[in-house]
Protein backbone atom coordinates (compact mmCIF):
# COMPACT_ATOMS: atom_id res chain seq x y z
CA UNK A 1 0.00 0.00 0.00
CA UNK A 2 1.76 3.20 -0.75
CA UNK A 3 2.35 5.23 2.22
CA UNK A 4 3.65 8.72 0.69
CA UNK A 5 5.14 11.08 -1.93
CA UNK A 6 8.83 11.57 -1.79
CA UNK A 7 10.37 14.10 -3.82
CA UNK A 8 13.84 16.19 -4.69
CA UNK A 9 13.99 19.40 -5.77
CA UNK A 10 16.36 22.08 -6.54
CA UNK A 11 14.24 25.20 -7.78
CA UNK A 12 10.99 24.29 -6.58
CA UNK A 13 8.37 23.07 -9.35
CA UNK A 14 9.15 19.22 -8.34
CA UNK A 15 8.21 20.06 -4.87
CA UNK A 16 5.14 22.21 -6.07
CA UNK A 17 4.17 19.33 -8.40
CA UNK A 18 4.32 17.01 -5.00
CA UNK A 19 2.19 19.01 -3.15
CA UNK A 20 -0.26 18.89 -5.95
CA UNK A 21 -0.27 15.39 -6.18
CA UNK A 22 -0.34 14.95 -2.32
CA UNK A 23 -3.72 17.17 -2.82
CA UNK A 24 -5.19 14.61 -5.31
CA UNK A 25 -3.90 11.64 -3.47
CA UNK A 26 -4.33 12.62 0.52
CA UNK A 27 -1.09 10.70 0.91
CA UNK A 28 1.75 12.89 2.53
CA UNK A 29 4.44 14.64 1.00
CA UNK A 30 8.24 14.61 1.63
CA UNK A 31 11.12 15.92 0.73
CA UNK A 32 13.48 12.52 0.40
CA UNK A 33 15.84 14.41 3.01
CA UNK A 34 12.72 14.10 5.93
CA UNK A 35 11.28 10.80 4.26
CA UNK A 36 14.13 8.95 5.83
CA UNK A 37 13.18 9.97 9.20
CA UNK A 38 9.51 9.51 9.03
CA UNK A 39 9.17 6.90 6.90
CA UNK A 40 10.03 3.20 7.37
CA UNK A 41 12.75 1.76 5.20
CA UNK A 42 11.01 -0.14 2.33
CA UNK A 43 7.59 2.10 2.48
CA UNK A 44 5.73 1.92 -0.41
CA UNK A 45 6.07 5.32 -1.97
CA UNK A 46 5.71 7.48 -5.53
CA UNK A 47 9.04 9.54 -6.06
CA UNK A 48 9.48 13.01 -7.66
CA UNK A 49 12.55 14.11 -8.90
CA UNK A 50 13.84 17.06 -11.14
CA UNK A 51 15.71 15.94 -14.29
CA UNK A 52 19.57 17.01 -14.70
CA UNK A 53 21.55 15.91 -17.48
CA UNK A 54 19.07 12.71 -17.84
CA UNK A 55 18.91 11.69 -14.67
CA UNK A 56 16.03 11.88 -11.96
CA UNK A 57 17.87 13.21 -8.88
CA UNK A 58 17.47 11.12 -5.81
CA UNK A 59 15.99 8.30 -7.22
CA UNK A 60 19.34 5.70 -6.63
CA UNK A 61 19.07 6.97 -3.11
CA UNK A 62 14.91 6.70 -2.79
CA UNK A 63 14.86 3.10 -4.49
CA UNK A 64 17.60 2.56 -1.94
CA UNK A 65 15.95 3.18 1.29
CA UNK A 66 11.93 2.51 -0.18
CA UNK A 67 9.96 0.47 -2.37
CA UNK A 68 9.33 2.71 -5.14
CA UNK A 69 6.17 2.20 -6.77
CA UNK A 70 6.27 4.92 -9.46
CA UNK A 71 8.87 7.57 -10.81
CA UNK A 72 7.94 11.17 -12.31
CA UNK A 73 10.85 13.69 -13.64
CA UNK A 74 10.55 16.91 -13.81
CA UNK A 75 12.50 19.20 -16.16
CA UNK A 76 11.64 21.94 -18.66
CA UNK A 77 10.56 19.42 -21.27
CA UNK A 78 7.10 18.90 -22.43
CA UNK A 79 4.95 16.69 -20.02
CA UNK A 80 5.65 12.82 -21.40
CA UNK A 81 8.24 12.81 -23.03
CA UNK A 82 12.01 11.34 -22.33
CA UNK A 83 10.31 8.97 -20.70
CA UNK A 84 12.25 5.96 -22.16
CA UNK A 85 15.71 7.97 -22.03
CA UNK A 86 15.00 8.86 -18.54
CA UNK A 87 14.19 4.66 -17.74
CA UNK A 88 17.72 3.82 -19.65
CA UNK A 89 19.46 6.93 -17.87
CA UNK A 90 18.46 6.21 -14.12
CA UNK A 91 18.34 1.87 -14.68
CA UNK A 92 14.58 2.46 -14.07
CA UNK A 93 12.68 -1.75 -14.08
CA UNK A 94 10.37 -1.93 -17.06
CA UNK A 95 7.89 -2.90 -14.52
CA UNK A 96 7.93 0.23 -12.99
CA UNK A 97 5.66 3.55 -14.09
CA UNK A 98 7.62 6.59 -15.20
CA UNK A 99 5.89 9.93 -15.74
CA UNK A 100 7.54 13.27 -16.63
CA UNK A 101 6.00 16.82 -16.12
CA UNK A 102 7.20 19.75 -17.32
CA UNK A 103 8.66 22.17 -14.41
CA UNK A 104 9.93 25.50 -15.35
CA UNK A 105 13.18 27.95 -15.59
CA UNK A 106 14.67 29.82 -13.14
CA UNK A 107 18.58 30.78 -13.58
CA UNK A 108 18.07 32.94 -10.37
CA UNK A 109 16.91 29.69 -8.47
CA UNK A 110 20.00 27.93 -9.02
CA UNK A 111 23.62 27.52 -7.55
CA UNK A 112 27.20 26.94 -8.23
CA UNK A 113 27.45 23.61 -10.95
CA UNK A 114 24.12 23.67 -11.65
CA UNK A 115 23.96 27.42 -12.20
CA UNK A 116 27.33 27.61 -14.75
CA UNK A 117 25.78 24.33 -16.62
CA UNK A 118 22.18 25.78 -16.89
CA UNK A 119 23.61 29.23 -17.77
CA UNK A 120 25.83 27.71 -20.44
CA UNK A 121 23.11 25.59 -21.75
CA UNK A 122 20.86 28.33 -21.92
CA UNK A 123 23.32 30.45 -24.07
CA UNK A 124 24.20 27.46 -26.45
CA UNK A 125 20.79 25.70 -26.95
CA UNK A 126 18.77 28.91 -27.15
CA UNK A 127 21.27 30.49 -29.41
CA UNK A 128 20.49 27.47 -31.30
CA UNK A 129 17.02 27.52 -31.37
CA UNK A 130 16.43 31.61 -31.72
CA UNK A 131 18.35 31.45 -35.14
CA UNK A 132 15.89 28.35 -36.58
CA UNK A 133 13.67 29.84 -38.37
CA UNK A 134 11.13 27.06 -38.27
CA UNK A 135 10.63 25.95 -34.81
CA UNK A 136 8.21 24.07 -33.26
CA UNK A 137 5.03 24.80 -30.40
CA UNK A 138 7.22 23.03 -28.14
CA UNK A 139 10.92 24.31 -29.51
CA UNK A 140 8.98 28.36 -29.20
CA UNK A 141 7.71 27.18 -25.17
CA UNK A 142 11.42 26.27 -24.67
CA UNK A 143 13.20 28.98 -26.07
CA UNK A 144 10.64 31.25 -23.99
CA UNK A 145 11.75 29.39 -20.92
CA UNK A 146 15.42 29.70 -21.74
CA UNK A 147 14.99 33.54 -22.49
CA UNK A 148 12.52 34.59 -19.67
CA UNK A 149 12.06 31.60 -17.41
CA UNK A 150 9.09 31.15 -15.92
CA UNK A 151 6.94 27.66 -13.94
CA UNK A 152 4.92 25.62 -16.10
CA UNK A 153 3.83 23.84 -13.17
CA UNK A 154 -0.16 23.15 -13.63
CA UNK A 155 -2.17 20.31 -12.24
CA UNK A 156 -2.98 18.57 -15.66
CA UNK A 157 0.66 17.81 -16.49
CA UNK A 158 -0.30 15.43 -13.62
CA UNK A 159 -2.74 13.73 -15.31
CA UNK A 160 -1.51 10.41 -16.49
CA UNK A 161 0.26 9.78 -12.61
CA UNK A 162 -2.84 10.34 -11.60
CA UNK A 163 -4.69 8.16 -13.81
CA UNK A 164 -2.28 5.65 -13.12
CA UNK A 165 -3.11 5.90 -9.38
CA UNK A 166 -6.67 5.95 -9.56
CA UNK A 167 -6.58 3.03 -11.72
CA UNK A 168 -4.91 0.80 -8.09
CA UNK A 169 -1.50 1.99 -8.35
CA UNK A 170 0.06 -1.66 -7.44
CA UNK A 171 -0.15 -2.45 -11.15
CA UNK A 172 2.21 -1.53 -13.64
CA UNK A 173 0.77 0.81 -16.35
CA UNK A 174 1.72 -0.85 -19.64
CA UNK A 175 0.81 2.56 -21.92
CA UNK A 176 3.55 4.38 -19.73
Amino acid sequence: MLRAIVYTSNTGYTEEYAKLLGEETRLPVYSLADAGKRLEPGSEIIYLGWIMAGTVKGYPKAAKLFRVSAVCGVGMGKTGSQISELRKANNIPESLPVFTAQGGFSLGKLRGVYWLMMKLMSMTVGKNLAAKTDRTPDENDMLELMQSGGSRVKRENLKALLEWYGSGAEKPNEAV
